[in-house]
C-alpha cells in the first residue's frame, strides 16, 4: 500500500472512567501497580505485547471493552480508589521540602538518558536507572524541579541472543503518538522550537513535556521536517554512534536543553548536570551572561556558582575527551560567542592524555564539568575517594582527600522495585504514611514484627511470579532460533521454585566479571546439582554493541547453561530491560554482584533487591561496602586492592564458592531459629537497606548538601549584576599573574623524638609578589600515613608566619608548610587549584 498519511484515532472512554487517559499521560502509574492493574485488566495481552504502555493500550483495546469495564461495579470501585490516590497526590500541599527545605530555589537537572518505565526505551543502564528514579523522588519530596533529556527514536538496542548465544541488536522506532508524552507549549499555546548551531549548520530541536508526578521532563528531539536528514539522526539512538555523533548530541543536549528551558519560561537556579555528558550546559549559560555585559571570566564565575557536577565513572577510559580538531569541528564557534580565546575555552577542559603513543592535549567533558561547577560528588563513599585520587592532577600540591569531590551515595526508588505484595506485607506493620518517610531508620524497625510466613509467602509468591516469567521468555527465545520440539518443551521446566535461586543482572561491562561464577565449573557443578541443597542462578543484561568482550560474556554463560550438567540450572535472559529487572528483584532469594574492586562506582540493583527482603552477596565495592553490617548479607572477597587481577580473580571466586556452600546454602535450607534463621537475614536486609538506600535518602542528601547551599550561593554571586562574580574573576586573575613570582620559605625546631602534647615551633618567611597577606592562607601540615592535621600560622611583622603546632599522637609525622590564595566568596580553598610548599 502506498501510505499518503496516518492518522491516530483516539478511544472514547465512557465518563465513568474517562480519566484512564489522563492518568495514562502521568508516569505515577509507573510506580503505582494498582493503577498499572487497571490497564492490565482492560486487555492483559495487548498490556504485555505493547511493554505495559497504557497509551498505547488505550489506543488498542476495543470500545466495547471499555464499555464493559466502566459497567462492572468492582472495577469501577479500583478505579475511584486509584484516581482518588492520584489527586491526593498531586495535590499535596504539605511536602518534605515545605516542611524541611522551604528556601529551596528552582533546580534543573540534566542527563543523557532516564528510564522511567520500559515502554520509554530512552535509557542503557544504571545511570538512566537512576536519573530516572531521582525524578520519582524528586516528585515524592515536592522539589522544585525540571529534567531534562534526549528523546531518541530508536532508543537503545533491543537484544537478541542467536543459536549459539551471541547478542545481537534490534532498533524499533518509537512510534511517538503512542507515548506518555505531549508537545511542550509556551505562554502563547505554541508548540516550542529551539534552535542550535552544530558545525556550522542551524539545527531545529522539539520540545516533549514527559509529566513525572509533580514535576515534568523535557525531551529535546532532533527528527523535525526542518532538519536534515543527517540532522534528523542526532536523536536517532542513545550511545549508538561514533565519537563525532557523540559531540555533536553533547551540544544539543547542554546548548538546546538551556534554551529548551528559556523558551518554556522555566526557572532554574540549581544547574545539576548528571555526569560529563551534559558539561556543554555551561556554554550557552556563559553565552547568556556575556549577552548581558559580562567578560568571558566573570561569566564562568556566575555560571559555575550555581553548578553541581556529579560523576559516575571510576574507569579513567569512561570519561569522554575528545580532540581539538574534533571539538573545533561543533563547538569552534563558540570562543567568538563567548569574547575569549580557544585556549582559554579549552583550557577548561584540557586533559593531556596518551593517545598512540604521543602526549596529546584532549577535550575531557568530566575536566569541563569539573571547572565548570562549584559542586562535585561521587555516587558512593569509596567512589569519592577513588574520584578524588583520579582528578587529583588538577589540584597541584594537594593531597587527594583535600580535592573537592564529595560524595551522595546513590539510592533507588523504593515504590518502583518493591512488589505490591511486599508493599502489602510492609503496610501491616509500618505507620499509614510510611511511602512518604522511606528515609525514616527507625520506622523500618517495625519490620522485626513480620512473621517468618508472612515473608517466605510473600517471597515465595513472588518467586513462582519470576519462574513462569523466565520460563515464558525463555520459551519465546527457543521458538524464534529454530529449537528442537524437545528443548521448546524443556522451557516449561526451567527452574524450581523450592530451590535456592540467586540472580546477577548488569551491564555486562567486563570489570564487573559475569563469568566469575564459573572459574572453577566442576566446583560450581557440585553446588547446583547438591542431591539436598541444590542452588539455581539467573543472569541477565546487555553488552554495549561495540564491546565484543562483554558479548563473549554473555555467549559464555549461555553456553555454560546449555551444558547438561548446568541445563535448567543456570539461566540467562536476553534484553534486560526495567521489566525484567522488576522479576529478577522481585523473585529472586539473593542477590548476587562481584566487580573487580574498587571499579563498581555504586550499583544499585542490589538495593531493589533488598527492598524485597532478598539479601546481597556482593564484594565490598560501591554501595555495598558502606551497606554491608554482617547481618543484612554476606561479602564477596577482602577490602582490599590487588596488584595482580588473576589473583585478585581466584582470590574473589574462592571466597564466592566457599561462602555459598558454608554459610549461605546451611542457612537457606537449615532450621535455624532467631538470629540463625533465613527470615532473620531477609528482614535486616529490608530494615537496613530500604530506608538508608532510598532514592529519598539519596534526594534529600542532594537537597542539604548541595542544592540549598548552592542556591544561595548562586544568588549571592550573581546578585547586582554579578558583582561578586566580576570581583572574585579579576581577583584570580591577578593572582594567577602573581602566583609564579610568590614564594615562601620555611622553618620548624623538630626534636629527634617528642611526645604526644608537645608543641613545636614553626615559621614561614613569604615574598607575596603583592598579594594581599589577608588573601593568603599559611599553614603548617601534618601528615601521619593518609591523616592530614592543619594548622594556620600568623602572620606577622616582614610578612613573617609562625604557629605553635601541637603533635596530637605517637607516630611518624611528615611536615610541611604551605600557602594557598583565598578570599571570601570562594566555594572551597581550592578553587584556584593553586598552592606554593616551601
Amino acid at each position: 500500500m502506498n501510505i499518503i498519511g496516518k492518522v491516530t484515532v483516539l478511544p472514547q472512554l465512557p465518563p465513568a472512567i474517562a480519566r484512564l487517559s489522563e492518568l495514562a499521560y502521568n508516569l505515577y502509574w509507573s510506580w503505582t501497580p494498582h493503577a498499572q492493574s487497571l490497564y492490565a485488566d482492560l486487555d492483559h495481552d495487548i498490556w504485555e505485547r505493547f511493554h505495559r504502555n497504557p497509551v498505547r493500550l488505550l489506543l488498542e483495546v476495543p470500545q466495547a471493552r471499555l464499555t464493559q469495564a466502566a459497567a462492572d461495579p468492582a472495577y469501577l470501585a479500583r478505579y475511584a480508589a486509584v484516581m482518588a490516590d492520584f489527586d491526593a497526590y498531586m495535590g499535596k500541599k504539605d511536602t518534605w521540602v515545605t516542611k524541611n527545605a522551604a528556601d529551596l530555589k528552582p533546580v534543573a537537572y540534566f542527563s543523557m538518558e532516564y528510564a522511567f518505565h520500559e515502554s520509554l526505551p530512552i535509557y542503557s543502564g544504571g545511570l538512566g536507572v537512576l536519573a530516572g528514579d531521582h525524578c520519582k523522588s524528586a516528585s515524592d519530596l515536592g522539589l522544585p524541579f525540571t529534567a531534562v533529556g534526549m528523546l531518541f527514536h530508536q532508543g537503545y538496542f533491543r537484544q537478541l541472543f542467536d543459536k549459539d548465544g551471541w547478542q545481537n541488536e534490534a532498533y524499533d522506532e518509537l512510534d511517538l503518538t503512542t507515548l506518555p508524552i505531549r508537545p511542550a507549549r509556551n505562554a502563547a499555546g505554541e508548540d516550542v522550537r529551539v534552535r542550535v548551531r552544530i558545525g556550522g549548520r542551524e539545527v531545529t530541536v522539539r520540545v516533549w513535556t514527559l509529566q513525572v508526578g509533580r514535576i515534568r521532563v523535557l525531551l529535546l528531539d532532533a527528527n523535525v521536517p526542518e532538519n536534515s536528514e543527517e540532522d534528523r539522526k542526532l536523536t536517532a539512538r542513545l550511545y549508538g554512534g561514533n565519537q563525532e555523533l557523540r559531540v555533536q548530541q553533547y551540544v544539543l543536549l547542554g546548548v538546546a536543553g538551556v534554551r529548551a528551558l528559556r523558551a518554556l519560561d522555566v526557572p532554574a537556579s540549581v544547574y545539576h548536570m548528571n555526569e560529563g555528558h551534559a558539561a556543554l550546559m555551561g556554554l550557552e549559560r556563559m553565552r547568556e551572561y556575556v549577552e548581558s555585559g559580562l567578560d568571558f571570566a566573570a561569566a564562568l564565575e556566575t555560571t559555575a556558582s550555581s553548578t553541581l557536577f556529579t560523576t559516575h565513572t571510576p574507569v579513567a577510559a569512561g570519561n569522554d575527551a575528545f580532540t581539538y580538531e574534533l571539538m573545533d569541528r561543533y563547538v569552534g564557534e563558540w570562543p567568538g560567542l563567548l569574547h575569549t580565546g580557544r585556549d582559554d575555552l579549552y583550557g577548561l577542559a584540557r586533559h593531556d592524555q596518551m593517545w598512540d603513543g604521543h602526549l596529546v592535549p584532549s577535550f575531557s567533558m568530566t575536566v569541563f564539568a569539573l571547572r565548570l561547577s562549584r559542586a562535585a560528588n561521587g555516587v558512593s563513599e569509596l567512589h569519592g575517594e577513588v574520584s578524588r585520587d583520579m582528578w587529583n592532577f588538577l589540584y597541584p600540591g594537594a593531597a587527594p582527600q583535600e580535592v573537592p569531590i564529595g560524595h551522595v551515595t546513590n539510592g533507588a526508588h523504593n515504590l518502583t522495585f518493591t512488589s505490591q505484595p511486599m508493599r502489602d506485607l510492609l503496610s501491616t506493620v509500618l505507620p499509614a504514611d510510611w511511602t512518604e518517610r522511606l528515609e525514616d531508620e527507625a520506622m523500618w524497625q517495625a519490620v522485626e514484627n513480620l512473621s517468618d510466613t508472612q515473608l517466605s509467602d510473600v517471597q515465595r509468591e513472588m518467586k513462582r511470579e519470576m519462574v513462569t516469567f523466565v520460563r515464558v521468555r525463555q520459551r519465546e527465545q527457543a521458538l524464534r532460533n529454530g529449537a528442537s520440539a524437545a528443548d521448546v518443551a524443556a522451557t516449561d521446566t526451567l527452574l524450581r521454585e523450592d530451590v535456592l535461586t540467586i540472580g546477577f543482572a548488569r551491564r555486562f561491562a567486563t570489570y564487573k566479571r559475569a563469568t566469575l561464577l564459573f572459574r572453577d565449573k566442576a566446583r560450581l557443578a557440585r553446588i547446583v546439582n547438591h542431591p539436598e541443597h541444590p542452588v539455581q542462578f539467573v543472569f541477565a543484561g546487555k553488552a554495549h554493541p561495540a564491546d565484543n568482550p562483554g558479548k563473549a560474556f554473555i555467549q559464555e554463560i549461555y553456553r555454560v547453561s546449555q551444558e547438561p550438567e548446568f541445563k535448567g540450572k543456570i539461566v540467562i535472559l536476553e534484553n534486560y530491560d526495567m521489566n525484567v529487572a522488576r522479576h529478577l528483584v522481585q523473585g529472586v532469594d539473593i542477590w548476587l554482584n562481584n566487580p573487580r574492586r574498587p571499579l563498581e562506582a555504586s550499583g544499585t540493583s542490589g538495593m531493589k533487591a533488598s527492598f524485597n527482603g532478598s539479601p546481597n552477596f556482593s564484594v565490598l565495592d560501591g554501595w555495598w561496602r558502606e551497606g554491608y553490617d554482617s547481618t543484612n548479607g554476606w561479602p564477596i572477597g577482602e577490602e582490599r586492592e590487588y596488584a595482580d587481577l588473576n589473583v585478585q580473580d581466584d582470590a574473589d571466586a574462592f571466597s564466592l564458592y566457599s561462602t555459598l556452600e558454608d554459610q549461605i546454602v546451611p542457612r537457606y535450607y537449615g532450621a535455624g531459629q532467631g538470629g540463625e534463621s533465613w527470615a532473620h537475614t531477609v528482614r535486616r536486609s529490608i530494615e537496613t537497606v530500604s530506608p538508608r538506600f532510598s532514592m529519598q535518602r539519596q534526594v534529600i542528601d542532594y537537597v542539604r548538601q548541595y542544592y540549598v547551599p548552592l542556591s544561595k550561593r548562586g544568588a549571592e554571586v550573581a546578585a547586582d549584576h554579578s558583582a561578586r562574580a566580576r570581583h572574585i574573576a579579576s581577583w584570580k586573575t591577578w593572582v594567577r599573574q602573581q602566583w609564579p613570582h610568590t614564594q615562601i620559605s620555611a622553618h620548624a625546631d623538630l626534636p629527634p623524638t617528642a611526645r604526644p602534647g608537645e608543641t613545636v615551633k614553626v615559621r614561614a618567611a613569604v615574598n607575596p609578589a603583592g598579594i594581599h597577606p589577608d588573601e593568603l592562607k599559611v599553614e603548617a601540615v601534618l601528615m601521619r600515613g593518609d591523616e592530614q592535621h592543619r594548622v594556620a600560622l600568623t602572620h606577622g611583622e616582614g610578612n613573617v608566619y609562625s604557629a605553635e603546632v601541637a603533635l596530637p599522637d605517637s607516630g611518624l609525622y611528615s611536615l610541611g608548610v604551605r600557602m594557598v590564595p583565598e578570599i571570601a566568596g570562594l566555594s572551597n580553598e581550592l578553587e584556584l587549584g593553586l598552592i606554593k610548599w616551601a
